[in-house]
């Protein structure tokens, strides 16, 4: 008989559905995100009559339980979901059983103070030291399946791995995994499982000698500390400091530590090569382009990861998502269903290589309490991918039943069946080194065709792109820009501007520049190849705005051209002033009089035309977008002149970084709270704010990092910015709510407080 959780009246009369919600029924267990999307769309916050919980589904709610750890106390995160029987209750008492708090479900301040004395073996350059054994491991053990032709991945690699980094970075010696693996299994059964009375009896006498393997492992450590490795590091951290760091602590720490790193990596690593070889044209893409590995594996992260749901109760009456969850109220947070939130990703439910926001995800948690071990399981999942698509690129499925441990918060395949033929085992590319982190924007990229190149005027050309295999290109909206990576290792950035969504893009050709567009000028030809980054949007058309005020000063005419064919499909209203050195050089002057005509008025300087900007500003009825996109001083003028109507909206693109981002003898250092990491940190005169919260950890997305592209925006709480980016409007500086951590600092003597 299945042991179900005594629950109280329902204290909300949520829908029917709501109400008889049963995580452990098939259609959670096979798929938790498609199983809630009713409740992503319906009621995001609900009662489970069945469960005893308030379930949480959308990605901004589960985000703000994570940021309020006070409200949201932790200290349920590995209570057993189902009440333990008298019987194993016993069980574990005989074996001095004694599993207190871990970093896992420990309410502050003693949280942080514990995890700030723990957290520098997990830092990045910390964490990139361990790669070079994860990839001895990895290599062996793809060299012992190559020429065999088939393999339970799982099995054969998936498992074993985790399992023995997770060691080698505790610095225990290599164990039978096998009777681990079963630990492991009990543990997860034990605290999120629907074991039966006798099932819990036999998980009880697992976890009772894995609390005695622990503490036997634990022993000899403590006898001769002179090892190295995380626990060695909390062994002499005890030893320092044992109020802090208590021998419980230790122990619990060291027994959840073993299944933690393993399992969700382990766990994770099978659904990523389940998704991945079940979609032949994004397995395919990845052999071709091994660039695209970090992303792929965050995309998988978050798409189906092995993290499905966290828990948290309410210390007081707490609104959520427009509900009130009562003071006691226990809460399963759904991040599987977050990740599938299309409030905060585009078509979420399919695996797209190049999201450029899949790092966003909640498979890792968020705030203080986001995993520590996150970027050693990231590097784990890189190489196992990077070694599997290198060496056995022609892997398939075999047909096959995927089975899953039945439990509310963790997932992934039992067995992932594959088979290959061992005679067409291609030679091996050369191994690749990732950067530790979040995956850099830049390397999420795709190799696409030229299909024309065209001259649009006088020292500008029009160049189309296409996929080479004609598979559609994704869309785009007005604004959007892509990246071109060209020889010599630049990058540059042109706006979309064809009809009816086509990739096109107009070059000026700039022979004072560093060489970028020239090479596209005098050595692009149609079928040749690019590498591109992109589709993204930092330069967006409010199209509810009631009217929209377009200028352009020479080249910049690109993305607002795309705004007008907008505009003019919509049937708003809007009005295009275009200025350049003279009608020869405008690149589209023919395709703009002809579309947008009454609309359009040209400035060439060679017919002695000079824009008014501020007659032209004046004449904006209130609630106007103004977009412009042009030189420098057409821009500084524009933002000068903007406080004069302040009914109106300014929204610029820039064409160059500011000069002069970082002097470090001219800096000072500064110190920065990260409000929801619970971190402080120091920015010294030499690194910028980006480049400090990567190296302590914080996933910040990034691009240019010249202050060009809004990649790297954080929301300011508190605390002085000494803007240096070409992103933000005057007006936007003046709100103090937000800065790009590339280039802008606090000014001088000053702190900050972000939203991070």
């Amino acid at each position: 008989m299945t042991a179900t959780p005594a629950v109280s009246a329902c204290p909300f009369h949520g829908s029917d559905r709501a109400r008889q919600f049963d995580p452990f029924g098939p259609e959670y267990q096979t798929d938790p995100a498609a199983a809630l999307r009713w409740s992503r769309e319906q009621e995001p916050v609900f009662y489970s009559e069945v469960l005893g919980y308030w379930v949480v589904s959308r990605y901004d709610d589960i985000k703000a339980i994570f940021r309020d750890n006070i409200t949201f106390s932790p200290a349920i995160a590995l209570e057993k979901i189902t009440p333990p029987t008298p019987e194993s209750l016993e069980v574990l008492k005989s074996y001095g059983f004694d599993l207190r708090r871990t970093l896992v479900n420990e309410d502050e301040p003693v949280h942080m103070e514990r995890r700030r004395a723990l957290l520098d073996a997990f830092a990045p350059d910390a964490a990139a030291a361990h790669a070079p054994m994860v990839r001895d491991l990895v290599r062996a053990r793809v060299d012992a399946m190559a020429a065999k032709g088939e393999a339970d991945l799982v099995q054969s690699l998936l498992w074993e791995v985790p399992f023995l980094v997770a060691l080698h970075f505790l610095g225990i010696p290599a164990a039978d995994h096998d009777t681990l693996r079963r630990y492991a299994v009990a543990h997860t059964l034990n605290s999120w499982g629907r074991p039966t009375p006798e099932q819990q009896v036999g998980i009880a006498h697992s976890m009772g000698q894995f609390w005695q393997y622990a503490d036997e492992v634990l022993t000899r450590m403590k006898a001769d500390p002179t090892g190295r490795g995380w626990m060695y590091d909390m062994i002499a951290a005890n030893r320092a400091d044992p109020e802090v760091v208590t021998d419980n602590y230790l122990h619990s720490m060291m027994l959840a530590v073993i299944v933690a790193a393993h399992e969700t990596t382990a766990l994770a690593g099978a659904n990523m090569m389940q998704r991945l070889l079940a979609d032949r044209a994004a397995w395919n893409e990845l052999c071709r382009t091994p660039a695209l590995i970090p992303n792929a594996v965050e995309e998988c992260l978050r798409h189906s990861g092995s993290v499905v749901a966290w828990r948290r109760i309410a210390t007081r009456d707490a609104a959520v998502g427009g509900v009130t969850i009562p003071a006691g109220g226990k809460i399963l947070m759904v991040v599987a269903s977050g990740n599938h939130d299309p409030r905060k990703f585009e078509n979420p439910d399919a695996l797209d290589l190049w999201r450029d926001n899949t790092a966003e995800h909640l498979t890792f948690g968020y705030g203080s309490h986001q995993c520590m071990g996150k970027n050693i399981g990231r590097m784990e999942l890189r190489i196992i991918l990077e070694e599997l698509t290198r060496r056995l690129p022609h892997m398939e499925l075999v047909p096959q039943d995927f089975t899953y441990l039945p439990n509310t918060s963790f997932r992934g395949a039992e067995r992932v069946l594959v088979r290959w033929d061992p005679a067409l085992n291609p030679a091996p590319r050369p191994e690749r080194d990732f950067v530790m982190g979040a995956p850099r924007r830049q390397d999420i990229a795709r190799q696409l065709r030229v299909a024309a190149v065209t001259a649009e005027a006088e020292g500008v050309i029009g160049i189309r792109l296409d996929h080479p295999e004609g598979a559609p290109l994704p869309g785009w909206s007005p604004g959007s820009h892509i990246d071109l990576h060209l020889p010599g290792g630049l990058v540059r950035k042109y706006s979309l501007c064809g009809a009816d969504g086509a990739w096109q893009i107009a070059v000026l050709r700039e022979d004072a520049g560093r060489g970028g567009s020239r090479w596209l000028h005098d050595s692009l030809r149609a079928g040749d190849m690019l590498t591109v980054g992109g589709p993204r949007n930092l330069f967006r058309l409010d199209e509810d705005a009631p009217f929209h005020l377009l200028i352009a000063g020479g080249i910049g005419i690109t993305p607002i051209l795309a705004m007008a064919d907008r505009l003019a499909q919509q049937g708003r209203d809007f009005a295009i002033h275009y200025a350049g050195g003279a009608r020869g050089r405008m690149a589209f002057a023919d395709r703009l009089a002809r579309d947008h005509g009454a609309r359009l008025t040209f400035w060439p300087g060679d017919a002695g035309r000079r824009m008014d900007l501020g007659a032209i500003l004046a004449g904006a009825p209130p609630g106007a977008q103004i977009c412009a996109c042009g030189p420098e001083r057409l821009l500084h003028a524009l933002d000068a002149l903007a406080g004069a109507r302040p009914d109106c909206t300014l929204t610029v693109e820039h064409f160059a970084a500011a000069e002069g981002l970082l002097d470090p003898a001219k800096e000072s250092p500064f110190a920065v709270e990260l409000a929801d990491s619970g971190l402080t940190l120091t920015v010294p005169a030499d690194r910028t704010l980006l480049q400090t919260l990567l190296a302590a950890g914080i996933d910040v997305a990034c691009d240019c990092e010249e202050g060009l592209c809004g990649s790297c925006e954080v929301a300011v709480l508190e605390g002085e910015i000494d803007h240096r980016d070409q992103v933000l409007s005057r007006a936007e500086r003046g709100r103090g709510d937000r800065m790009m951590t590339c280039c802008s600092r606090a000014r001088a003597g000053g702190r900050l407080r972000l939203g991070l």
